[in-house]
């Protein structure tokens, strides 16, 4: 079987990312007010998620039979400050239903196990948990828009390096100018005048926000193979700067 080779993370993928470190999150019922999402976990073609327990999505949810036609919105963040920090939005479309409340806690522990989210803990103190049946999904990026079908979202996984993303393009940003800077050259020369801000960074490469005075473009560079692990992505950022001996990420 031929394996088709890409230098990014498929929408799916990307979707997955994004929903285990949501910045913001919402849903979306008919005959009810906007509820805030504190936090959205996928689990095959399903994503639970917390919502206040005196919330109307909360009353319509327990007294539907079938299912409610919902939408959970999903904002991606950088984990910087930017002059426009949203990297992506996604909707998440399908059918909500209200989950036992005798087996919250029972389902909170098998998501903390994979998806380790403080939010969890407030299971019972001013927040409930419902299901959303997906149907399908969209990605919206500075690249455009994307639907994703629910096999699709099932069958994709987060990028291994998920938990510390964040926490990595915070050390680049504040620590590493000589590493941003040694990429920047390797940007097209249009771009160069403007300010480099790292964005994203996953097994397949990093992302940059290039902060121009006509505008803001985004900018892959893709290492030579996706790596595994935090030693080889280390490696792999330090060989694309052209500094093989420098420190990139925190230990």
């Amino acid at each position: 079987m031929t394996h088709a080779v890409t230098d990014r993370p498929s929408d799916a993928e990307l979707i997955q990312t994004a929903c285990r470190r949501v910045t913001g999150a919402t849903l979306a019922v008919e005959g009810a007010e906007t509820t805030p999402v504190n936090v959205v976990h996928l689990f095959e073609s399903q994503a639970f998620v917390l919502v206040p327990t005196d919330g109307e999505a909360m009353t319509l949810a327990d007294d539907s039979n079938g299912g409610l036609a919902a939408m959970v919105e999903v904002t991606d963040c950088a984990p910087i400050d930017l002059r426009e920090r949203v990297r992506s939005l996604i909707w998440l479309n399908g059918h909500l239903h209200a989950v036992p409340a005798n087996l919250e806690r029972d389902l909170a522990l098998e998501i903390v196990t994979e998806h380790p989210d403080d939010g969890l803990l407030d299971i019972g103190h001013g927040y409930s948990m419902l299901r959303l049946q997906i149907d399908s999904a969209v990605i919206a990026t500075a690249s455009g828009a994307a639907s994703v079908s629910a096999p699709d979202l099932a069958g994709a996984t987060p990028d291994p390096f998920w938990e510390y993303e964040g926490d990595w393009i915070a050390h680049l940003d504040a620590d590493h100018a000589d590493v941003i800077g040694q990429l920047a050259r390797k940007l097209p020369r249009n771009l160069r005048d403007g300010r480099v801000r790292p964005l994203g960074l996953d097994r397949f490469g990093i992302r940059f926000r290039i902060e121009g005075p006509g505008g803001d473009s985004d900018v892959r560079m893709p290492f030579p193979r996706p790596v595994a692990d935090v030693y080889e992505l280390s490696q792999a950022l330090r060989n694309l700067a052209g500094c093989p001996f420098m420190n990139s990420l925190p230990d």
